[in-house]
């Protein structure tokens, strides 16, 4: 197994193509057993973004969600990325609140909003962009919310050293069955680095509660079925994640991060089965294409999905609206479940 088996999502441009991105792909039950793969399903990539379900565990397990009386929209934008549209920098802020916190006590940065429509709305106003609008704002109103239940120091809660951040990386390498190299993410907090089939390990886990601890595994399911309840918190309007938990949340739970990684679990008691896909050069425009494609090749929620067909072979446009091209995925072939692959190839 190498390189030339890697999944590949091709641009093509009037028929021909122009562009080709490479995925690596794992899937794992939830006792880390390599079900099916492309490329290399034990390359080290940062889990980035698609580690925020992980990281609100604490948020349940510490009995914080219920001491400071939070409904499923907060524990669902702590697990977001989102857009700053307007729904988004509420449920932060009412998280927050909830907590007895400013926004000025979060850490993230500041951004303009990734909702087109939020962002030209504070041009017109006159106004500029606040931490709320910061796409990791609810992610981490979350840990301040821990923070303040725990009794722990606010203002340092970014250091991989504060005992949230540890807490953090035990729970991650619980559920990935595998320690995590520290880095520094986009917003300030510590990312993990794992190989893909240590993530795809953790949503198999995520989802269906196998191998984790009884109250850990409900804390799984609660902030599932949140991601479920309110799909536009997680990643906006029309995007391919609020898509999928729109319309099979229900039995999948799904989290896309940054530099083209993305992971799916499915929600079923049982072994469990995880889904986590890599691209090689970091492109935003080849994981969801790819995932949806994934499911489809393994007959999962949502991979022959009509209504997610823009998705999964995404139209090219021009800038008069004009279908000039269109984005597919091949993956290997042979791709499925393989026997006797439940250790490292």
């Amino acid at each position: 197994m190498g390189q030339a088996d890697a999944a590949t999502v091709g641009v093509t441009r009037s028929g021909w193509l122009e562009s080709e991105h490479r995925v690596h792909v794992a899937v794992c039950s939830a006792a880390g057993e390599l079900v099916a793969w492309a490329g290399d399903p034990w390359r080290f990539a940062f889990w980035r973004s698609s580690a925020k379900p992980v990281q609100a565990l604490p948020l349940v397990e510490s009995g914080a969600a219920d001491a400071l009386g939070l409904e499923s929209a907060h524990l669902a934008i702590a697990c977001a990325s989102h857009r700053g549209a307007a729904e988004h920098t509420a449920a932060a802020a009412g998280l927050l609140a909830r907590a007895g916190l400013d926004p000025a006590q979060l850490r993230c940065g500041i951004h303009a909003p990734e909702d087109g429509r939020a962002a030209a709305d504070l041009v017109r106003r006159g106004q500029e962009p606040v931490r709320l609008h910061n796409n990791c704002s609810g992610k981490h109103a979350g840990m301040l919310a821990v923070a303040v239940h725990r009794g722990w120091p606010l203002e340092t809660y970014l250091d991989p050293e504060h005992p949230l951040q540890r807490e953090i990386a035990d729970v991650v390498a619980a559920c990935a069955g595998a320690r995590p190299v520290l880095g520094t993410d986009g917003c300030g907090v510590p990312t993990f680095g794992l190989p893909l089939a240590g993530m795809a390990t953790a949503f198999a886990r995520l989802g269906s509660g196998t191998g984790l601890e009884p109250g850990r595994a409900r804390a799984a399911e609660r902030l599932a079925a949140a991601m479920a309840a309110h799909p536009r918190l997680i990643s906006g309007e029309g995007h391919v994640n609020t898509e999928l938990l729109a319309r099979h949340g229900s039995r999948l739970i799904a989290k896309g991060g940054a530099e083209g990684v993305w992971c799916v679990g499915l929600r079923e008691a049982g072994p469990g089965l995880g889904i986590a896909v890599k691209v090689e050069d970091g492109s935003g425009r080849a994981p969801g294409a790819a995932m949806l494609t994934v499911l489809a090749a393994l007959g999962l929620p949502g991979g022959d999905d009509p209504a997610l067909e823009t998705h999964r072979r995404p139209p090219v446009l021009n800038t008069l609206g004009q279908r000039v091209g269109e984005i597919s995925v091949r993956l290997p072939q042979g791709f499925g479940p393989r026997q006797g692959a439940s250790g490292r190839p």
